[in-house]
């Protein structure tokens, strides 16, 4: 059992407010559909790691290399992580102490930039990520951030703009990765587009980064110089991030990571990423991958299908964007009305949006979750003309209340932690 759930009569003894949310978060994930392509569900082993006695313990350093005393087990976990993410990837070297994505890349910047440097990132507009040099973030504060897109004909990366804009303005760092691309992104050809200006190129694949270890969406590790992540989403661990690179590189992200950006690691998430490798490493996570992919493709036609486009005509992973804009309804009003028929979205922009971020034309819609509480391309057909029947149909709160219902009926087919 769980050591989370275990304390649960303790922290109903001590705090009760913070239990009862507890409890209603855990029903509200139980109950309904949950398709944030960024969420996914992990294991009770991850949740005893993560809930673990491991809380109490500073380790400011790398293993073997402690600021503290006492490190001795601490170390055998992180060097676990180390060593199952290496096997994972393929990669010469990773650094398992970032707290998050966010911080993941802010380590190969600290590490390799100075402020005001260029940097070349997907628009966000078109599926990029804050990170990628976002105003309003800390690296488009910091640095010069000069940015690529889609085409207009076929929402896919125009690689021409890249090879344009890198010739231009000569950026010192290259990024590839999103946050609501669907497609396979061409990693060579962006390792040979910064070869030809001389940057370094780095992939963030936060949100490919498990369906790269289940061998479904092609790696960026033969090609990049920097490989970041999550360790949550399609990766099915705890939220938090990883950094790895070229051995030529490493003791440069060791000492970004620390004392660079962060002090004492978390090394109750650090223990919780092991298990996520180490179930990742199974032969069964090659499942699950292929499963996450096919049931998005699923979906993506279904909802065609349905008279909804889809952004590109389709997914190579584990999300795709729906323009809800075209059957008459905003991305914030189809998230509400998905929300009230238990199916949890995200609005979001789609490339070349007319409407503004907190409204969008399109919806952002993922697997991940629902392909780990074991549904199929048959539920997902199901789910995606529950989807179009709804948008559709937007005044009809009786129509919303009977998906509730059928919703309910397929969240109690494939439970969710059923012992709780």
């Amino acid at each position: 059992m769980s050591a989370v759930f275990e304390n649960a009569a303790p922290l109903q003894q001590q705090d009760p407010d913070v239990a009862k949310a507890i409890q209603q978060e855990l029903r509200r994930q139980q109950s309904t559909l949950e398709m944030i392509a960024s969420e996914n569900f992990v294991s009770e082993a991850i949740l005893e790691a993560q809930g673990s006695v491991l809380t109490n313990k500073y380790a400011e350093g790398l293993p073997g290399k402690r600021y503290y005393g006492g490190c001795e087990y601490v170390d055998v976990v992180e060097q676990l992580a180390i060593d199952r993410a290496k096997q994972l990837f393929g990669v010469d070297h990773v650094n398992v102490q970032p707290h998050s994505g966010a911080q993941a890349n802010m380590a190969v910047f600290f590490a390799q930039l100075k402020p005001g440097d260029t940097i070349l990132g997907m628009d966000l507009a078109h599926g990029g990520h804050l990170t990628h040099g976002m105003r309003l973030n800390f690296s488009g504060t910091y640095f010069n951030v000069v940015a690529y897109g889609v085409k207009k004909d076929d929402e896919t990366i125009d690689y021409d703009h890249v090879i344009s804009q890198a010739r231009e303005h000569k950026p010192k760092l290259i990024i590839a990765g999103a946050s609501a691309y669907p497609r396979q992104i061409d990693f060579a050809k962006f390792a040979e587009i910064a070869k030809e200006v001389g940057a370094l190129f780095m992939t963030d694949v936060a949100h490919y980064a498990g369906l790269i270890a289940g061998g479904v969406y092609d790696s960026p590790v033969p090609y990049a110089d920097f490989v970041t992540t999550t360790t949550h989403k399609t990766l099915r661990g705890p939220r938090a991030g990883m950094v790895m690179c070229k051995e030529e590189f490493a003791k440069g992200i060791d000492k970004a990571v620390f004392p660079g950006l962060q002090g004492g690691p978390l090394m109750h998430v650090i223990a919780a990423k092991a298990v996520c490798f180490g179930e990742a490493l199974q032969p069964e996570f090659k499942q699950y991958a292929a499963a996450t992919k096919a049931n998005a493709q699923a979906l993506a036609e279904e909802l065609v299908r349905g008279g909804i486009r889809i952004v590109s005509g389709g997914t190579d992973c584990h999300l795709l964007l729906a323009d809800v804009g075209t059957i008459g309804v905003t991305g914030k009003e189809a998230e509400h009305l998905l929300e009230n028929a238990g199916i949890t979205c995200n609005k979001n922009m789609i490339p070349f949006d007319t409407r503004k971020p907190m409204e969008t034309s399109g919806i952002r819609l993922g697997t991940p979750a629902l392909t780990t509480r074991g549904m199929g391309q048959d539920e997902m057909r199901k789910i995606g003309s529950w989807i179009g029947q709804i948008l559709k149909n937007p005044a009809d709160e009786n129509l919303q209340t009977k998906v509730r219902e059928q919703v309910t009926e397929l969240t109690q087919a494939f439970p969710l932690y059923p012992n709780r």
